[in-house]
């Protein structure tokens, strides 16, 4: 599709952008490509905790008061789970169940996650593809002071109280990425493709480590740009700042750019930071970065676009 843009996001900072550009762009014109990394099975349920944020902030679903999940969320399974004794780590309200539930059930009879997920976008009327990165499993797992754990189990469970030393991708070398994935990043006339203020080690780096993304996001001939999720030295949600002290590195705007050396062709960082020291091949841009509200998410997406404008012209 000429004139497209493709998002790369994990769940609730990527999703915020993913929602900016939704508005910023023609009806059809976006797709986003999701993490998996953070899928699991709870109470013997198929969850996918990015793949529902993006899908939530896309059909204004989201709940801002809490900063994830659905609004207007009801507990009466969690008030019966808890009477009967069952796990109460992971919270699921009833709406949010009702995705779990049924996603389960379509994929035991043979649909695939990705065909479930587009069924549920048409169903809300969602025009952006939303494409996770892979029907196959990917599972994000991390080497810590107590041992590894898979990622919900690190950050919901435990709340990201221990020390991460190193993470892997269970599954990633032998998952085949979407091919409508791939088809997106290589689409003629692409205008932009965006790596979304996600975590860069467990929601971004998941996706680039399914075989031939990677490379797609190297051969594309649109421009690149990247978004911090680093803001003042810490990270608005989630524990990218946490990740950053414990795995030896800064905490700042520059590591993660860094990270995204030979990738992307401009990064944005946040207007209230000094400016990153210069790196090769990068332009760096400062703008507001902070999403609170459906116009600073148009904002930034607004910038984002006209960042990738001017890389090509």
């Amino acid at each position: 599709m000429s004139g497209g843009v493709v998002a790369l996001s994990g769940g609730v900072g990527g999703a915020k952008l993913a929602h900016g550009l939704s508005m910023a762009l023609e009806p059809g014109a976006l797709s986003i490509i999701v993490n998996t990394g953070d899928d699991f099975t709870h109470l013997g349920l198929h969850v996918s905790p990015d793949v529902d944020s993006v899908i939530y902030a896309l059909a204004h679903l989201s709940d801002v008061t809490r900063g994830w999940g659905r609004r207007d969320e009801t507990w009466t399974f969690m008030k019966v789970l808890r009477e009967l004794g069952g796990e109460q780590w992971f919270q699921l309200g009833d709406g949010d169940l009702a995705m779990h539930v049924l996603r389960t059930w379509r994929l035991s009879r043979g649909a695939s996650l990705s065909n479930v997920v587009k069924d549920f976008c048409d169903r809300l009327g969602i025009a952006a593809q939303v494409l996770p990165m892979s029907d196959d499993p990917v599972r994000t797992r991390l080497l810590t002071s107590e041992g590894w754990l898979d990622f919900q189990d690190y950050f919901v469970r435990r709340q990201c109280r221990p020390a991460v030393r190193e993470i892997a991708f269970d599954g990633a070398q032998t998952a085949r990425a979407l091919p409508q994935a791939l088809a997106a990043l290589t689409q003629p006339g692409l205008r932009a493709i965006v790596i979304c203020p996600s975590n860069p080690f467990v929601s971004v780096d998941p996706i680039l480590a399914v075989p031939g993304i990677r490379d797609a996001l190297q051969r594309a001939t649109a421009p690149v740009i990247a978004v911090s999720p680093i803001i003042g030295g810490r990270a608005l949600k989630g524990p990218a700042a946490k990740m950053m002290v414990e795995l030896n590195l800064e905490v700042s705007s520059r590591t993660v750019a860094q990270r995204y050396l030979g990738l992307a062709h401009a990064f944005i960082y946040d207007q209230s930071e000094p400016p990153p020291a210069a790196l090769p091949g990068m332009s760096l841009i400062p703008a507001p970065t902070i999403m609170s509200n459906d116009s600073e998410r148009l904002q930034l997406a607004r910038v984002v676009l006209a960042s990738a404008a001017h890389c090509t012209g």
